[in-house]
């Protein structure tokens, strides 16, 4: 088995075209995105011919420039030093709310205005009014069709996914995939109960949590987390860290999940027998690990595998798609990922392809490993969740025979 760690250095050294404009934006999005996510709507709504009366245009504008004020503020409060959690909830609201009004006011503002102008419908007046009015009413109801997505208990997703070497006696594996719950400021401690009853209703064999589990420490947001003690698995329950866990004092998450009765793979292996076959269950930590600071933390996949026979399959737990690559190179059978969350909120699984090989569902790399990209059964941030369904995935292995 090679070790990849020097692969992720050479990586490092020579990031793909893709990456290397994702980083440059990345550089100045803080900066220019407010602004553009503020104004773009404002201007399509009360400047863009519509004439309002002047009591409407000033009150219009004193919201717009209030959410542009108020939204960095409160996520600078509620995901800085401070930790403020209702700061967080208001600063993720109104990024979530600014980015459908972006959205829509962009596309409407084009769309609708030239079929309303090809038409021949209302004078110009008109066709802005009823721009207007068009963003305003998609928004609503994608916002509040986008909450109850975020907050309900995430459906479940089955399939089955055959691995050529898994042997017969483990066909019919059972897995459960949950990922990305992100614990956060708002309190979602009976939401997190009901996942937990959810999953128990699948009778897993395996279950597996790709990591992300909060924003937070393990002391703050242990009560959203507790009701993960209540899963059961008939042979394991495993989990490896997230970039997020990261941001939180890592290891405050892994020893809670140990204490909670679930496995941490830290680049390590355990075997799982059934009717005389035997698959290894591989884990790694997030790739930002090492750049963490924290002693031992790091993706290492040879350490994760050393010792494993390698002609056993293999499926293995790593938090982002990105690392298919290297399990591609090491003939892993089958990855479990999260991070992406499906985009989240249309459209902005785009940004999210320009830094990942998949955004959901299964995918195939080199010439054995299938990866399952999870969409996520929380939500990170904004509360909204816009054509990007969670989800709780129940995989059925299927052996090549």
């Amino acid at each position: 088995m090679t070790d990849t760690s020097s692969t992720g250095q050479a990586r490092g050294e020579a990031p793909a075209p893709r990456r290397r404009a994702l980083y440059r934006l990345m550089r100045y999005l803080p900066l220019v995105a407010p602004v553009l996510l503020w104004a773009v709507p404002c201007w399509v709504l009360l400047y863009a011919g519509q004439h309002w009366p002047a009591p409407v245009t000033a009150g219009g504008t004193a919201l717009f420039v209030l959410g542009l004020v108020a939204m960095p503020l409160g996520m600078a409060r509620g995901h800085g030093r401070r930790q403020q959690d209702a700061a967080a909830v208001l600063g993720d609201t109104l990024l979530g709310v600014s980015w459908v009004m972006f959205t829509w006011s962009v596309l409407l503002g084009v769309l609708l205005r030239l079929a309303l102008a090809v038409a021949g419908v209302g004078d110009g007046q008109d066709r802005a009014r009823a721009v207007t009015w068009a963003v305003l009413g998609v928004s609503a109801v994608l916002l509040a069709w986008g909450y109850a997505e975020a907050r309900r208990v995430p459906r479940v997703r089955r399939l089955d996914v055959r691995l050529p070497r898994l042997g017969a006696g483990l066909d019919g594996l059972r897995v459960v995939l949950v990922t990305d719950t992100h614990y956060g400021p708002l309190d979602r401690a009976r939401w997190s109960a009901r996942v937990c009853e959810t999953v128990n209703s699948l009778e897993a064999d395996l279950v597996c949590h790709t990591g992300d589990i909060a924003d937070g420490t393990a002391e703050r947001r242990r009560a959203q987390a507790a009701p993960l003690g209540t899963v059961r698995a008939t042979r394991a329950r495993v989990y490896v860290t997230g970039n997020h866990e990261y941001y939180s004092e890592a290891q405050g998450w892994v020893d809670l999940m140990d204490r909670l009765g679930w496995e941490p793979l830290r680049n390590r292996h355990l075997l799982l027998e059934r009717g005389g076959d035997t698959l290894v269950v591989a884990g790694v930590d997030d790739v930002t690990a090492e750049s963490s600071g924290l002693p031992g933390h790091r993706a290492h996949l040879a350490g994760a595998l050393d010792g494993a026979d390698p002609g056993l399959p293999v499926l293995l737990l790593a938090h982002q798609p990105a690392f298919v690559d290297r399990a591609a190179a090491a003939g892993v059978d089958l990855q479990l990922s999260g991070h992406t969350h499906g985009g989240q909120i249309w459209p902005f699984h785009h940004l999210v392809r320009l830094d990942q090989p998949a955004l959901a569902g299964l995918s195939h790399h080199g010439a054995r490993t299938v990866l399952y990209t999870s969409r996520g059964t929380g939500f990170w941030g904004p509360p909204f969740r816009v054509f990007a369904p969670s989800e709780i995935t129940l995989l059925v292995l299927r052996s090549g025979n």
